[in-house]
């Protein structure tokens, strides 16, 4: 079976790029390979930040975001942090008609 994880991972990074335009050209950069010295600490701060979320400024928005730039280091953390981020979504989407109707 062939690992689909990196693909996956690449096209919730495209998702995030057509949410956030203005952001676009700074997460294609922080994809990069040669961003890495500054992707893996800020992944690690996001996270941080995300489990501190009750904070001001802080929010869990840093959490998944933490999370997908730390797996495009971690090749274990593909799948998993994929898989969470399209059921979140697919969840929020769920909410959302609910929440209309």
């Amino acid at each position: 079976m062939r690992d689909r994880g990196p693909a996956r991972l690449r096209r919730q990074f495209d998702r995030l790029r057509r949410a956030v335009p203005r952001l676009g050209s700074w997460i294609t950069w922080l994809q990069a390979r040669r961003a890495r010295l500054f992707r893996v600490p800020f992944a690690v701060l996001m996270v941080f930040g995300g489990v501190f979320s009750f904070l001001p400024f802080l929010g869990i928005w840093m959490l998944p975001l933490g999370l997908m730039l730390l797996a495009v280091d971690l090749p274990f953390l593909q799948g998993p942090v994929t898989k969470l981020i399209i059921r979140t979504r697919i969840k929020l989407r769920q909410w959302r008609r609910a929440r209309r109707r």
